[in-house]
């Protein structure tokens, strides 16, 4: 479904990808896990080539790019692959001047030229699978940040992605707005949707993930699935690391996983 092989990214003579390799499959659920300047966001935007890789090659479905140091893709190919995902990102970057469901039409309109009145209706539906349809004609500024990152999330749906990418998706939420996007993103993963997240909140990661990669200074540490990682990692670094994400989650309230 979804396959990362021997990704590099270089910013300037910083090395922040070194030979990743990843594969995930179609309805499945992988968190990106690590600590800050691991990688795992950089990789994620790989995916959706929001980071044009150094070298190495992406494959989304039956799109494959390849990616090689000082070459360029074409711009039309970037695009082709970039249209197979949806993104969630950590800030929600709703536009303020669209109230919520002209934030999840307009890309069926402006980019995949849908009639105003098929998009409304799509977008309607997807509002209602995050909980916001009775806010369908409210303004983000009006909406708290749960709110927002869920009508975020029915935007990113919108044109039926292969794969919905979520950047930190409950990193700027205190911990109760957090757990509204966390019951969505469960939602929908128990509907099939095959997602990708790099996330530090283990609430989220253990509820949804079925497999983890974790990754620290550019390079995959350990990869496996969720339960096995989260309670009985191989590598002492994993082990540390996890124990450190679990403390803070007992501080914040989230408990153990």
């Amino acid at each position: 479904m979804i396959g990362l092989s021997n990704i590099e990214k270089r910013f300037g003579d910083n090395l922040v990808l070194k030979g990743v390799t990843v594969t995930i499959a179609e309805g499945s659920v992988t968190a990106l896990v690590g600590p800050s300047g691991g990688g795992k966001s950089t990789l994620l935007r790989c995916i959706n080539l929001l980071e044009i890789p150094t070298s190495g090659t992406v494959r989304i479905g039956d799109e494959t790019l390849e990616f090689h140091p000082g070459g360029r893709v074409p711009a039309r190919d970037i695009q082709r692959l970039r249209l197979q995902t949806g993104m969630v990102f950590q800030n929600f970057q709703l536009f303020p001047h669209r109230t919520a469901i002209e934030n999840v039409m307009e890309g069926l309109v402006t980019v995949l030229r849908w009639p105003p009145e098929r998009a409304r209706e799509r977008a309607l539906a997807l509002l209602e699978k995050v909980g916001m349809a009775h806010k369908a004609d409210a303004w983000p500024a009006t909406l708290s940040g749960g709110q927002q990152q869920r009508v975020a999330i029915a935007r990113a749906l919108a044109p039926s992605p292969k794969v919905l990418l979520c950047d930190e998706p409950t990193s700027a939420l205190d911990p109760e707005l957090a757990q509204e996007v966390v019951d969505v993103l469960g939602k929908l993963a128990s509907e099939g949707t095959t997602m990708v997240m790099a996330t530090h909140d283990l609430r989220l990661a253990s509820k949804i993930a079925q497999e983890v990669v974790f990754l620290d200074a550019g390079v995959v540490v350990e990869k496996g699935p969720a339960a096995v990682l989260f309670n009985n990692p191989e590598q002492q670094r994993t082990k540390r690391f996890i124990a450190t994400l679990k403390q803070e989650a007992e501080k914040e309230g989230g408990g153990e996983v």
